[in-house]
């Protein structure tokens, strides 16, 4: 009886918040036109208020600190509101103020996909900076069956391509980083060539241009041995794990092992993706070894940090490569991976600018062995990182504001 006096309630609170999103979304839809809009006024997204981060910073810390764009306002969307960013007003993320903003700026600079609710007017302009190079399908191109289910709501194939569409249409401009995603994105997204801006990510200015006093500057901020080799894990997050509140990542790394094959002479930051709600403990006897990173934190700063990076399927290396440093993809699920989730663009094994190791020791002796094919990397980056030239700030806003 309590049991289902319990589901009761819950249906209840679910209907009476259907009924308020949809009271709200309709009163939203009369009046989004009758704020005025503010032609120097500029509004930042990324990725759905969790963080200050990606293109979207970048093109805020280049506008903000440039002459040419004094007048203007920047507002910053964030879930956190009590974060402060310099030359900004924070706002928090999908609150009133959010909508407020969002009718009123001009500019609307955003690195992910918009509910279908939020409504753009004619003569605003929707700067989509994206968040990566695709290695996975992406929309349209997922190669799935008509009854496959996506994401943690399980929506169909057909649903799942509508959300990109709604925001597709709405976008005047997509950021591209390479050849490779202006020929993608027009078939994953729908969207045609004359709205892609091949002008590189504005993130990767900041690691063309990085010197090793900053490396160094950051280590000594976390803590570490300006003589330690450090390594950076950043795994992706899988589609078909997640629970009630979020995906979570069971992590497939032992730590220990790593620590007793690298030794004292290595460092591990461990950094989950952003998508991830796991809390990963510290443990006291790999303490000095294993930092864990914020799920939600800026990765700029940690490409910066290190020496090597690992991860699997996530869009990272494409970025890191930039650093030209080692870079392995441990792929433990490999197997898995290919026939479960969404497949990938091209051949792993002849594209990919290092080793695929699917076992934890082939990786740790591949790492201490410093062998790396530096070749392989310098073919990859004239394929994938032509654009970044340590000035896509500069080229993107030219292209926007003129």
């Amino acid at each position: 009886m309590k049991k289902k006096l319990q589901k009761i309630k819950l249906n209840i609170l679910k209907l009476i918040k259907k009924i308020v999103v949809t009271i709200f979304k309709k009163t939203y839809a009369l009046f989004y036109k009758r704020i005025k809009m503010d032609h120097k006024t500029i509004i930042f997204v990324s990725f759905h208020g969790r963080g200050y981060s990606c293109n979207p910073k970048a093109m805020h810390q280049y506008l903000s600190t440039h002459e040419k764009y004094r007048e203007y306002t920047f507002i910053w969307a964030l879930k956190d509101v009590h974060q402060q960013i310099d030359n900004a007003t924070v706002i928090r993320y999908n609150g009133l103020m959010y909508y407020y903003y969002m009718a009123k700026s001009k500019y609307w600079i955003i690195n992910c996909k918009l509910p279908k609710h939020m409504l753009k007017k004619e003569e605003q302009i929707y700067l989509q900076t994206w968040h990566g190079t695709p290695l996975k399908r992406l929309a349209h191109d997922i190669l799935a069956s008509d009854d496959v289910k996506f994401y943690r709501s399980e929506i169909t194939f057909k649903q799942m391509t509508s959300t990109y569409d709604n925001d597709v249409d709405k976008y005047n401009y997509m950021i591209s980083p390479n050849p490779f995603s202006t020929n993608v994105f027009q078939s994953a997204f729908q969207i045609n060539e004359e709205r892609l801006i091949d002008t590189g990510y504005p993130r990767n200015d900041y690691l063309v241009h990085v010197s090793v006093q900053e490396q160094y500057k950051l280590r000594s901020e976390y803590g570490i041995d300006k003589d330690k080799k450090v390594i950076l894990y950043a795994p992706t997050w899988r589609d078909t794990s997640f629970n009630s509140k979020g995906y979570v990542f069971k992590l497939e790394a032992n730590f220990k092992r790593w620590k007793e094959v690298l030794g004292d002479e290595y460092v591990v930051i461990f950094k989950p993706h952003y998508l991830i709600i796991n809390e990963y403990v510290n443990d006291l006897e790999l303490e000095g070894f294993i930092i864990h990173a914020k799920a939600t934190q800026d990765i700029n700063e940690l490409y910066s940090m290190s020496d090597i990076l690992v991860t699997d399927y996530s869009s990272v290396f494409f970025d890191y490569a930039n650093l030209n440093r080692p870079i392995y993809f441990y792929m433990f699920d490999l197997a898995s991976y290919q026939k479960e989730l969404r497949g990938f663009y091209f051949d792993i094994y002849q594209t990919l600018p290092g080793e695929i190791l699917e076992k934890e020791d082939d990786l740790l002796q591949s790492i201490q062995s410093g062998t790396y094919d530096y070749e392989r990397l310098q073919a990859f980056n004239s394929e994938f990182n032509s654009f970044h030239d340590g000035h896509c700030c500069e080229k993107v806003s030219n292209i926007i504001f003129n």
